[in-house]
């Protein structure tokens, strides 16, 4: 299954904030227009869809394993042991894109208004400058030389 049409917890969040789908999303951001927060937006949700799915399958892996009809002799403490760490290592990791999404998300202005440009001319001066003082007569001049 393709990342895309796999499922979020933040796809919500996503929808809400670009005022889309998370499928419209991933064609908005290939194109020509795509803004960067929209580019990173995707890639993260790509990459949490990810790890959630992986949490998925241990949680299952384990389920399966700690079921009630399974013989016990099938049990192995160093499988377990394995799949711990692999669940922590993929909770790490969504904890890790929902965090960077979260903050994406919290930055961008809300749908609809647009953040204003930046001013990219120069105020203009309007108070005279004080005239210059004078220069010395001597000032800038060259030593004579002597014989």
């Amino acid at each position: 299954m393709s990342v895309r049409l796999k499922p979020s917890t933040l796809d919500g969040r996503l929808q809400e904030s670009f005022a889309a789908p998370a499928a419209e999303l991933y064609a908005r951001a290939t194109g020509p227009d795509a803004s960067a927060a929209l580019i990173r937006a995707v890639e993260l949700r790509s990459f949490l869809a990810l790890a959630e799915e992986q949490i998925l399958r241990v949680r299952d892996r384990v389920h399966d394993a700690m079921a009630a009809g399974r013989d016990m002799d099938d049990l192995s403490a160093d499988a377990l042991r394995m799949d711990a760490q692999w669940l922590q290592a993929a909770l790490d990791a969504r904890d890790g894109y929902r965090g960077a999404l979260d903050g994406l998300l919290r930055t961008m202005p809300p749908p609809g208004r647009q953040p204003r440009p930046a001013p990219t001319a120069q105020p203009a001066v309007t108070a005279p400058l004080p005239p210059a003082a004078p220069a010395p007569q001597r000032a800038g001049a060259a030593r004579a030389r002597r014989p």
